[in-house]
């Protein structure tokens, strides 16, 4: 039995909170008795882990879903509030197990704290009871968990950075950022190189690989695991690429969902997803923004980067409101003889504090870009080096770094993540 949120502050919970996984294409239909819940079931129907659920929601309570349905196909949910005593509570349930469809769900959210009511329900076949008050997420969570199977692979993880402005460096930064990820902390780690005409992320791992996301994209049918197993290329044990086509044969002018598919698999692939995504205002480009479970904006210390920082915090704040707030790499700092904004006042008007601030090393990087390897790789005791180290373990909630006893807990991971955490 679920009471209300004992969740700390979101900043504190977002790791927790970041394992809800997506609701699938469901139908959804609440029955509340009190305006409260029914405005709190309109915002978890317009959260993000919610939006391909179809939701209605209806007054009346448990009496007003037992008549409703009399007639009507039930849908694959139904969600019902209600402050009846017990008794009361059990006969409109007799009454609405009468004309359920078969795979119906009912999930109750009441307003009695009782053990023998919520055993009573549970015999009844009642997927979950709740009980009020309940905060959104809390909803969202348990409807989530309905739909996952117990022994389903876990759901991974996506982190989605992009760039305030062309060439801040934002592809350089998750490419570091994940191969540290995979390295450092051990944990197993796809890139998705969304730049689908002028990728860089195949050259700046040294790969040439013979097929790329668009015979993903393009070949929604053909678009299972296997495939796109075969698409990934191999960069370390623990990293992979999922390179883009960097090709201008064809046009790339997407629907918003193109790529939901594809993520979808690879959240139940490998624990970690790291999406390299463009500097360019398209629809899935916002999607993938908006769905991914952290979001990462690279900034370089000038007025235009500030400006469009700006406006992208904003936007994703209104739209991931129960989510923490973006997090910020300011790149390039200290470039000689170029004014700059000064990090602590860039900071002050977006309103949030660095992750992490790289200086400008142009021949640290210009040598790990035309080696076609990582910062770490060209030289490992440098401070930069050290610097996405610990980004990647602010990004991903890690603490520390893998220890020396990776070898006793690698039975374990390769039973959760099979192949990926070998």
């Amino acid at each position: 039995m679920r009471g209300a949120s004992t969740d700390t502050p979101q900043e504190a919970a977002s790791e927790r909170l970041n394992q809800i996984a997506a609701v699938p294409r469901i139908s959804i239909q609440a029955f509340c008795e009190t305006a409260d819940m029914a405005a709190l079931v309109h915002e978890a129907a317009g959260e993000r882990r919610m939006s391909r659920a179809h939701v209605k929601v209806h007054t009346g309570g448990a009496a007003a879903a037992a008549e409703a349905y009399r007639e009507a196909p039930t849908p694959n949910l139904i969600v019902i509030e209600s402050s009846a005593e017990r008794s009361e509570l059990l006969g409109f349930l007799e009454s609405l197990a009468e004309c359920c469809d078969a795979g119906t769900k009912v999930m109750i959210v009441g307003h009695l704290n009782d053990i023998v009511l919520y055993r009573e329900l549970m015999a009844r076949g009642v997927s979950d009871y709740l009980v009020a008050p309940i905060q959104v997420l809390d909803l969202v969570r348990a409807i989530s968990h309905l739909y996952t199977h117990p022994t389903a692979a876990p759901v991974g993880r996506v982190i989605a950075v992009v760039g305030c402005k062309g060439g801040c460096g934002a592809s350089t930064v998750a490419h570091n950022m994940a191969w540290a990820i995979s390295r450092e902390l051990d944990v197993a780690t796809v890139i998705v190189d969304l730049d689908l005409a002028f990728g860089t992320a195949s050259l700046n791992f040294n790969q040439d690989p013979p097929q790329s996301i668009a015979d993903a994209i393009f070949a929604p049918d053909r678009l299972d695991s296997n495939l796109v197993d075969r698409l990934l290329s191999k960069c370390t044990d623990r990293l992979s690429l999922l390179s883009a086509p960097a090709s201008l044969d064809q046009l790339y002018d997407l629907q918003d969902t193109a790529f939901d598919g594809l993520f979808d698999i690879l959240r139940g692939s490998v624990p970690c997803v790291v999406l390299d995504v463009p500097h360019q205002w398209t629809a899935w480009a916002r999607r993938a923004l908006t769905a991914a479970d952290d979001v990462v904006l690279v900034a370089a210390p000038d007025l235009a980067n500030l400006r469009n920082a700006k406006n992208m915090v904003d936007l994703l704040r209104a739209a991931r409101s129960h989510d923490a707030p973006p997090r910020l790499v300011m790149n390039g700092v200290g470039m000689l003889k170029r004014p700059e904004i000064a990090v602590a006042d860039f900071a002050k008007a977006v309103e949030l504090q660095p992750l992490a601030t790289i200086p400008f090393e142009a021949k640290l990087f210009g040598t790990a870009a035309n080696n076609g390897q990582m910062i770490g790789e060209v030289e490992a005791g440098h401070k930069i080096a050290g610097t996405f180290v610990d980004l990647a373990r602010r990004i991903s909630g890690r603490i520390e770094a893998r220890k020396a006893k990776r070898k006793l807990l690698s039975p374990f991971m390769s039973k959760l993540y099979g192949k990926y955490a070998s």
